[in-house]
């Protein structure tokens, strides 16, 4: 699978994503689209007709984008403007308490920094083959794995979710590292109950929760951590639940163990029916990452691609 082979870094203090969003598809003559967004900003920040015209003419005069005239002259702030085209263009952006407290969630915090960019582009190669149904056969879910603790693999898996479900389409995204869980904590949602509390048969109506400020965002935490991850993983029922929940939503991503703790990756992708591999730069092993591939090429799951991480 040709994928991008590293996922870039910026610098959030630099600006450069928002920068690059502020001047995204200039066209001079879209004046419809100019005042669109000042009405956005004027229900946001009670601009008044006046101050809208005064942007618009500051705008035509210096050659700028209607938010960016409105920021140089002080009449609105970055985040207002960036949270009315969000509204405008339909994607999501968090608000400035959510970004506080979600730093590594790049797709939601700098949605077109380079970072959010490179998901975009993985985001585009699992739609077009793994995700699409022109081979006939059910949608698989994607089990995101990785050699070694730290790789970025539970930081992979958020944004790609993220990204899926940017796009439109229902996504869940699971955590099964039943060994060291992340994923509440990256979302700042409730852990108390989860999928752990599904394979051992609890019956729980909060195990699956949405996320905030992401419209098709849902997310199943581990809940509490057993003494048995892979007992658990191994039992028919997980293999039923992601049977059930493929059924019931677009994009299903499962964030797993590092394979340096066991065989709870391989199981699980396996049950999944598809794999992506998270490597770091200048971190990851070429014989840990060799033998992960091979380990997974031996299961029925499909290995879609190797990711390098220098984030």
């Amino acid at each position: 699978m040709n994928m991008p082979s590293e996922l870039k870094t910026l610098d959030a203090a630099s600006g450069q994503g928002e920068s690059s969003l502020l001047r995204a598809g200039r066209n001079d003559d879209s004046i419809i689209n100019e005042r669109l967004i000042g009405a956005l900003l004027d229900a946001k920040a009670a601009l008044g007709s006046e101050k809208v015209e005064q942007i618009l003419d500051f705008a035509r005069s210096k050659g700028l984008r209607f938010g960016e005239a409105a920021v140089a002259l002080g009449l609105v702030s970055q985040d207002q403007v960036l949270h009315a085209l969000s509204e405008q263009f339909g994607y999501a952006y968090s608000s400035e308490e959510r970004r506080q407290l979600m730093p590594e969630l790049v797709g939601l915090n700098q949605p077109f920094s380079m970072q959010a960019e490179a998901f975009r582009e993985i985001r585009s190669q699992l739609m077009a083959r793994l995700f699409s149904h022109t081979s006939g056969q059910p949608r698989p879910a994607l089990a995101v794995v990785s050699p070694a603790s730290g790789d970025g693999k539970s930081f992979f898996s958020a944004n790609i979710a993220v990204s899926l479900a940017q796009v439109g389409g229902r996504t869940l995204l699971v955590d099964a590292d039943l060994r060291g869980p992340r994923q509440h904590e990256l979302f700042k949602l409730e852990n108390k109950t989860g999928l752990s509390s599904v394979l051992v048969g609890h019956v729980a109506t909060d195990v699956i929760q949405a996320v905030p400020d992401v419209a098709n965002l849902f997310v199943m935490p581990v809940g509490i951590t057993p003494p048995n991850p892979l007992e658990l993983i191994e039992r028919p029922a997980f293999g039923v639940l992601i049977r059930e929940l493929t059924a019931k939503f677009d994009h299903v991503i499962v964030d797993t163990p590092a394979m340096m703790y066991g065989v709870d990756a391989q199981v699980v992708a396996a049950r999944c029916g598809a794999a992506l591999v998270v490597a770091r730069k200048d971190q990851s092993r070429v014989a840990a990452l060799q033998q992960l591939v091979a380990a997974l090429s031996q299961s029925t799951a499909r290995v879609a691609g190797v990711i390098l991480n220098e984030y």
